[in-house]
């Protein structure tokens, strides 16, 4: 799972002022899809769905008490699944898109709050999401992700909150709680495995992938030794379980086969037997 946040820019994702021009881009993709008869997906929430664009911009941007005019008011995430995870979401578009409110009502919200260390539950956040089905530059033929809008305010529109910060969970001084990035891509992964009961490979785990980036030379050479140790281990067990199996298939073929035999001669003998003890018939002389 691909998380990012969208650095603010003097674009689409100036966040100084309003988000109008987000929450348009947000909703690009539908009137193509709609011209084509394609299924969309509206702007949803924490419970509900298919909500109006202008209740989006409306909402985002009068809750932004005591902010200064320079100040961040929203903010915007990107959550894009791989492949093989949009697999375990669901078959159909429809599916993974129902699949991926659900990860982001259940999962990534939730940690979202419980990460500034505030006290705060997901019923905290203002929030609004809606998913994409196409993603420019990809030749990847599962493409759905999800954009999500973000006040900088809590829903009470008295805390301010930024993922952005540097701080972590600190106690003294002005700034108290922060954020902390990594330990929710850990969270959100840990649960989305968890939720859709997804085996994640090492290797496309958000830790392994930050230490490659990251990591020193000495954590990137034990990770990958670690790695195909593993691997090995894996290709070790399929193959002692494909040999057991091919054995187990054999048996039991062995033992169908056996009960066939021990039928048909059973039923062969039992015919036999029958027929020699019908009487048999006498045969008439015939008159001259």
């Amino acid at each position: 799972m691909h998380i990012d946040f969208a650095p603010p820019s003097n674009g689409t994702y100036n966040n100084a002022g309003g988000c109008r021009q987000l929450v348009n881009y947000m909703e690009h993709e539908d009137l193509e899809r709609i011209g084509k008869g394609i299924y969309t997906e509206g702007f949803f929430n924490l419970t509900e769905d298919n909500i109006y664009k202008s209740t989006v911009i409306k909402d985002i941007d009068s809750n932004i008490g005591q902010l200064l005019k320079t100040d961040a008011k929203f903010y915007a995430i990107h959550v894009s699944p791989s492949k093989k995870e949009l697999q375990a979401m669901g078959n159909t578009e429809q599916e993974q898109a129902e699949a991926m409110k659900r990860y982001i009502r259940e999962v990534f919200i939730p940690e979202y709050a419980k990460n500034f260390n505030k006290e705060l539950f997901a019923s905290d956040i203002k929030f609004y999401g809606k998913t994409h089905f196409d993603r420019n530059c990809s030749n990847n033929g599962l493409n759905m992700h999800c954009h999500l809008i973000i006040s900088r305010k809590d829903q009470a529109n008295k805390k301010k909150l930024s993922p952005l910060t540097n701080h972590k969970n600190t106690k003294n001084g002005v700034i108290k709680g922060g954020f902390n990035r990594v330990n929710l891509f850990q969270q959100v992964e840990q649960k989305f495995d968890r939720l859709f009961n997804y085996k994640r490979q090492q290797t496309e785990s958000f830790d392994y992938q930050n230490i490659m980036k990251n990591g020193s030379i000495s954590d990137q050479l034990n990770l990958n030794k670690q790695s195909i140790i593993s691997s090995e281990r894996n290709n070790q067990i399929n193959k002692e379980y494909t040999v057991e199996n091919r054995r187990v298939v054999n048996q039991e073929n062995n033992q169908a086969t056996s009960s066939f035999i021990s039928l048909f001669s059973s039923n062969s003998d039992s015919f036999t037997k029958l027929q020699e003890q019908r009487p048999k018939k006498k045969k008439r002389n015939r008159r001259l």
